[in-house]
């Protein structure tokens, strides 16, 4: 055991992430002006993932096997629990870094003082071949620090294709430490969000460095696009947890009663989809009437096809209308709360 402290921990939580592993690996190492380690964390994959990892020609490299497979925030606690370095950053096995990203976020942080770092992404759909930034850079400019309030009110399902729950922040492994904070391993998707809430909620101050440092990319058929029942009713119990362990400002808890709202919302959604599937006429019919809200949601799929169609058109790809207009849903709003890896 080296005594050497690292500038940066990236944890790489995977699950059979063989064809894009590698990638994730090297734009970890290929970070100018900073030290690293890479903890790969294997969730009992049944590909190459546990041995590009384990054999991979780096030192700085180090797998940690999982026994048994735990979901992302059990292997992202893994990952955690073997951080050595000064800040820690969460990276999905499917996803990449600008090679400067964290040479800024961390000089941004240690100027400001602060405890958690977060900065723009470049979405890159590979099923129709385009690449933008997730949010405008000049309004992230107008944004010097992310907030509890912004951070929930931001992470409402269905009101945005985009939110700060996207963003990939980096903290400082003593505050994470000091705070004993970990992800909500209880939840298959939703464990990000409530660590940075967490992170906020005790005190933690975020810089924004509103350049793009992260590629999130979105793949088709990708899982995390598909949101469930059960998933949003996880998510609503960690949120009543985490509302019931945390002190909250009058505009944090505004917004977590907006978003409280917003995922009862979207249960009584899905629950109406499934009602329309199954034709079941009283079920449908109660659900409208419990719940309106959630009769607004039907025309989204229609307009969340016209977008995706848009997309293909402005790419160059030639695409017929009724081809994209009859594809699968390509984002449902699971987005903040999901995990790709």
């Amino acid at each position: 055991m080296t005594d050497f402290i690292p500038d940066v921990s990236f944890v790489i939580a995977a699950y059979n992430a063989e064809e894009t592993l590698e990638r994730a690996i090297d734009s970890a190492l290929a970070q100018g002006a900073v030290s690293m380690e890479v903890i790969v964390v294997d969730d009992c994959s049944s590909d190459g993932t546990r041995e590009i990892a384990g054999n991979h020609p780096d030192p700085r490299v180090r797998l940690v096997a999982m026994a048994r497979n735990g979901g992302p925030g059990a292997a992202r606690n893994a990952g955690l629990d073997a951080a050595r370095g000064r800040w820690v950053a969460v990276l999905d096995s499917d996803d990449a870094l600008r090679p400067d990203r964290m040479a800024r976020l961390i000089a941004r942080a240690e100027k400001a003082e602060a405890q958690i770092a977060v900065d723009n992404l470049d979405v890159i759909r590979e099923d129709v071949g385009t690449m933008l930034p997730m949010f405008p850079e000049a309004m992230l400019a107008r944004m010097p620090t992310l907030t509890l309030a912004k951070f929930i009110a931001s992470n409402m399902i269905f009101q945005s294709e985009h939110n700060f729950g996207y963003m990939k922040p980096v903290f400082e492994r003593a505050f994470v430490e000091k705070h004993r904070l970990r992800f909500d391993e209880t939840l298959r998707i939703g464990e990000d969000y409530i660590f940075l809430a967490s992170a906020l909620a005790r005190g933690g101050v975020c810089v924004v460095e509103p350049t793009v440092g992260y590629l999130y990319y979105i793949r088709d058929g990708s899982i995390s696009r598909v949101l469930r029942q059960d998933h949003v009713e996880a998510m609503l119990a960690a949120d009543s947890r985490f509302f019931a362990d945390h002190p909250f400002g009058a505009a944090a808890l505004a917004a977590q009663r907006r978003r409280t709202r917003n995922l009862r919302d979207v249960i009584a959604f899905l629950k109406l989809v499934d009602s329309i599937k199954e034709r079941e006429l009283q079920a449908m019919l109660k659900i409208a009437c419990l719940n309106p809200r959630a009769v607004r949601h039907l025309s989204m799929p229609i307009f969340a096809r016209f977008r995706r169609l848009a997309a293909s058109l402005r790419s160059g790809r030639q695409s017929s209308p009724t081809s994209s207009l009859s594809s699968p849903l390509p984002n449902m709003g699971a987005g903040p709360h999901s995990n790709k890896g």
